[in-house]
């Protein structure tokens, strides 16, 4: 029997940065929203058998009809009301995967993932209990403190920048996020991070693409209109 795999697709966001009227997640690229073209992936990947979208709380009847219905995307499991902070709109989607063996957590606004990508995931996540996708940081990073002055450069070869999907045993990400839910969340930026504070197992990292960019500016949103374009040419 094919194991439950659910992706957990987080899309709550205001994209205050895109500096758009809408959020960033409806914008359309080649007239269909990024969310779409996010969601298109997932649906045709097969390691992935459920598919729960959160999305902010007026936004669920348009993805519900705009978007999961219109497209047709059968594996769409329930569009739900994301919550104040991103931590809070996993953790609805976590609560409503109960019974899947692995879940992966993705950003709705990241198109460019891969069904490679989101194998590679699995098998890491098979072997070491959970996988982030992130790429090698490719430019020097500084560490300051609060005045802006440098206090740490680390080595280049271990900074990686981080990336989704984010994959892990249910279990694992379940118990550590049941447990943040009465901790200070200060901080915590992705959900890596929350397993990390747990400190169960380690969080292994694997590679992902320079391409599977989080379309945030108006700069990334012309990227991505090319990148589309290529990709649907080929």
């Amino acid at each position: 029997m094919k194991e439950r795999c659910a992706a957990v697709i987080v899309a709550a966001g205001s994209g205050k940065r895109m500096g758009t009227k809408i959020s960033k997640q409806y914008l359309e690229i080649n007239g269909k929203p990024i969310l779409a073209h996010t969601l298109e992936v997932f649906e045709q990947a097969d390691r992935i058998t459920d598919i729960y979208l959160v999305v902010g709380a007026e936004q669920t009847a348009y993805v519900s009809e705009q978007i999961v219905e219109r497209y047709g995307y059968g594996k769409v499991r329930a569009v739900l009301a994301g919550g104040a902070e991103r931590y809070d709109s996993v953790y609805r989607g976590i609560l409503a995967a109960e019974g899947a063996e692995y879940l992966f957590i993705h950003d709705g606004v990241r198109p460019f993932v891969t069904e490679e990508i989101i194998e590679e995931g699995y098998r890491t996540a098979g072997t070491y209990g959970c996988a982030i996708c992130g790429v090698p940081s490719k430019d020097t990073v500084k560490i300051t403190d609060e005045n802006g002055c440098v206090v740490q450069t680390p080595l280049r070869s271990n900074v990686w920048n981080v990336q989704t999907p984010q994959i892990f045993r249910y279990d694992l990400i379940r118990r550590a996020y049941d447990r943040i839910q009465n901790e200070d969340r200060t901080g915590v930026t992705d959900d890596a991070m929350v397993l990390e504070r747990m400190g169960e197992v380690p969080v292994r990292m694997y590679r992902g693409s320079y391409m599977n960019i989080k379309i945030t500016t108006p700069e990334d949103l012309a990227v991505a209109a090319e990148f589309i374009r290529e990709r649907e040419k080929n």
